[in-house]
């Protein structure tokens, strides 16, 4: 193999997005929400706890699969299922022709997954004197971790590696992470990978955000998620999920396909410090980690897509890590989809990046919302807010994720030149 062909090996691209988030069920809506500033929050009424803003989504649940077999599954494999078919019909893939299914990698973040049907058991034998023979005979396969990935193989017959990544609200980032580095090892052709989240299904999620001080509350629920601003007050809880095709570059451009960005560094570390708070030198380490596996410098990047979620400390650590790397690039942009979409957990990061992607093209920064008094230990140069900016041209995204008990990720994904 020559140095050019071993190379094109070894470059990882993005070739097909799927998703389902607030308000959009395509990349191409939900560009356009981000673009317009339009947010997809609304309200939740929540078991034992009200009505509370809440990010849902809506899309066509049987487009891959029947009733029955959403019944008997999950919400977050129901997701899952549906944004595996739109990233493998948006990739132009044909399984079986192209690509081998026993050779397709697929690879699912998760902040967690369970409570869902673990609350809802208990709930209805409660409904019968928690007369256990109630209890559904589903519960375990639906509740072991590897669950949402084991449903999309099912679906569409891919036979080679499934499992979920558990890695709180870094997941999805690090899901991607773990097919690239599966690709290249030459474990896997091709790698189905990206971040699902069922969070709105749990009102022991909400009662433990509340419980923390950390829940979002707001009469207007569109503007209950505002990161960075004075007067924000927690999370907004969100569901969702996006999954990409990922391909080694030499066999991309062999077929022709269209290729969204190329994966060119990322990183992973942990803070070992608190089981909740963060801590901005461990996010500061791991950017710095995956610009330097990217071969790229702060001043290369053109816009960071921060993963702050509107809780007070959590958006300053950030913006101190932020600051610490890149406090002298001029021309690097800062924005926050969250304000838009809620804290999608571990679907967030890659929801975000999905959402980032199109700025490559179309040269578009989407704006921060919600931003009426910016709290001053979140100033940041060159945030984006209230209006869309546009940019001469856009040839990196730093996108970076961050999860409870200290787990820190980060994509540098580039614009696509051969």
């Amino acid at each position: 193999m020559s140095r050019e062909n071993k190379n094109n090996h070894e470059r990882i691209v993005i070739t097909g997005v799927g998703l389902a988030a607030p308000g959009a069920d395509n990349l191409a809506d939900f560009r356009a929400n981000l673009l317009s500033g339009t947010s997809g929050i609304s309200t939740l009424d929540l078991r034992y706890m009200g009505v509370h803003p809440a990010g849902l989504c809506s899309f066509d649940e049987t487009r891959y699969r029947k009733k029955k077999e959403n019944k008997r599954g999950t919400r977050a494999g129901c997701i899952g299922v549906y944004c595996a078919g739109e990233a493998l019909k948006d990739s132009g893939i044909t399984l079986g022709a192209e690509y081998d299914p026993a050779r397709t990698g697929v690879y699912v973040g998760l902040t967690e997954h369970g409570t869902v049907e673990t609350e809802n058991e208990v709930y209805n034998i409660s409904q019968y004197g928690y007369n256990v023979d109630y209890w559904t005979h589903h519960h375990n396969p639906r509740t072991v971790l590897n669950n949402p990935a084991g449903e999309i193989t099912m679906t569409f017959g891919l036979t080679g590696p499934h499992y979920s990544i558990g890695a709180a609200c870094a997941a999805g980032n690090a899901a991607l992470i773990q097919g690239l580095q599966m690709l290249r090892l030459g474990e896997v052709d091709l790698a189905l990978c990206g971040g699902l989240s069922e969070c709105v299904g749990s009102f022991g999620i909400f009662a433990s955000f509340r419980a923390q001080g950390a829940l979002a509350e707001h009469e207007d629920p569109t503007r209950a998620s505002r990161p960075f601003d004075m007067a924000r007050n927690g999370i907004v809880i969100s569901e969702g999920g996006c999954l990409f095709t990922l391909e080694r570059l030499d066999s991309a451009l062999q077929r022709g396909a269209k290729i969204y960005g190329e994966i060119a560094g990322y990183a992973i570390n942990s803070d070992a410090k608190d089981f909740v708070l963060p801590y901005s030198p461990r996010q500061s380490e791991c950017m710095v980690l995956a610009l330097k596996r990217a071969g790229m410098q702060p001043q290369d990047i053109s816009l960071i897509n921060t993963h702050a979620t509107g809780t007070r400390q959590g958006d300053i650590e950030e913006c101190k890590a932020i600051r610490a790397v890149f406090a002298d690039c001029p021309k690097t942009f800062v924005n926050n989809t969250k304000s838009l979409i809620g804290h999608a957990m571990g679907a967030a990061g890659v929801l975000e990046l999905a959402g980032n992607l199109p700025a490559f093209t179309d040269h578009m920064v989407h704006p921060t919302i919600n931003l009426d008094e910016l709290d001053p230990e979140c100033a940041l140069p060159n945030l984006v807010s209230g209006e869309t900016r546009e940019l001469p041209q856009v040839d990196s995204i730093l996108n970076s994720s961050f999860g409870m008990v200290g787990i820190n990720s980060v994509l540098v994904v580039k614009r696509f030149l051969a």
